[in-house]
């Protein structure tokens, strides 16, 4: 895993440095520190006392002045409680390999990547070291990619016209809800429902009107449904309605709401008002189906017979 972070390779301290609370690295060291854009800093391990600090973390959090590392960088009274130093030795006490993380500071709201390391100092004790390279513009380009590709996802899931579940996510949904509900036992009822004579209504209105009576059909079903319902524009003019925990009297109570609301979604077009019908068909959960097109197909077959006895009306799966 690349770290991002500036490899340097910090030479022995010399012995006779004295491990007090201001001492710092030999001159030569020092300076390379100072210019590692970066912070690094060294802080007791048991105390947490700050022992050394490079120039870009004073610069940013100011001198040292004998305080621990938790009252300088996050100008707290109280140790972190995101402290890695536990994970910087071993049950017996020894370094372990370096631990590489990301973070975003509570105080400065910026996002660090982090090498910790504990490592010897010059008197013996246990100390940490840290290197923390400020990636707050990498970080944000990653999370306004991640954004763009929710609302992609999002975008790929939604019908644009009438903002319902396209095709696709009828059946990645309506896939988990028919395998849970055969899992548990538990009914699953789906209604289709196709608008009556649409292709009329676009030859003599035009396409803005039947779009308009796309919208109002499509808003009239997702006020009336629940939150654990799918309702998708599944074609042109072609919706369907997936009800978990639903016996088919109840979609069938459901349907006829929809149908007698149906002059509701009424659509202005010049002197003419535009009323929409719709033929459904309603079909149930069986032990023998496999597949949520099983369902899909009786209720498509139901849905065909309101048309072929006249529209405008609903029909139940002979078989349910």
């Amino acid at each position: 895993m690349k770290s991002g972070i500036p490899s340097i390779n910090l030479p022995a301290f010399p012995e006779q440095v004295a491990s007090t609370a201001d001492e710092t690295p030999p001159e030569g060291l020092q300076a390379v520190l100072d210019n590692i854009d970066a912070l690094v800093y060294v802080s007791d391990l048991e105390t947490h006392d700050l022992l050394y600090m490079n120039a870009y973390g004073r610069r940013i959090w100011g001198a040292i002045n004998n305080r621990k590392c938790w009252q300088v960088l996050q100008n707290s009274e109280k140790p972190c409680d995101f402290c890695t130093n536990h994970l910087l030795v071993d049950a017996n006490q020894n370094p372990t390999a370096p631990h590489v993380w990301e973070f975003q500071n509570p105080l400065d709201q910026r996002w660090y990547q982090c090498r910790d390391q504990a490592i010897r100092w010059t008197d013996g004790r246990l100390v940490r070291l840290e290197i923390a390279t400020d990636i707050s513009d990498r970080k944000q380009a990653e999370l306004d990619l991640r954004e763009a590709n929710e609302r992609a996802q999002a975008a790929a899931m939604e019908d644009p016209l009438t903002g319902l579940h396209n095709r696709r996510a009828f059946f990645e949904f309506g896939l988990q809800l028919f395998r849970r509900a055969q899992r548990h036992g538990h009914p699953l009822t789906l209604i289709m429902l196709d608008l009556d004579h649409f292709k009329q209504i676009n030859d003599r209105y035009g396409h803005q009107i039947g779009d308009a009576v796309l919208e109002r059909v499509a808003a009239l079903m997702k006020a009336r449904i629940r939150d654990c319902d799918i309702v998708a524009r599944i074609g042109g003019e072609e919706f369907a309605i997936l009800l978990p925990d639903t016996r088919p009297e109840l979609a069938e109570e459901l349907a006829k709401r929809l149908h007698s609301l149906m002059p509701s979604a009424s659509v202005n077009a010049g002197d003419d008002t535009v009323s929409p019908s719709a033929s459904f068909g309603i079909s149930a959960l069986l032990p023998r189906d496999t597949k949520l097109e099983d369902l899909m197909s009786r209720a498509d077959t139901a849905m065909y017979r309101s048309k072929s006895e006249g529209r405008s009306r609903i029909s139940l799966d002979a078989a349910g």
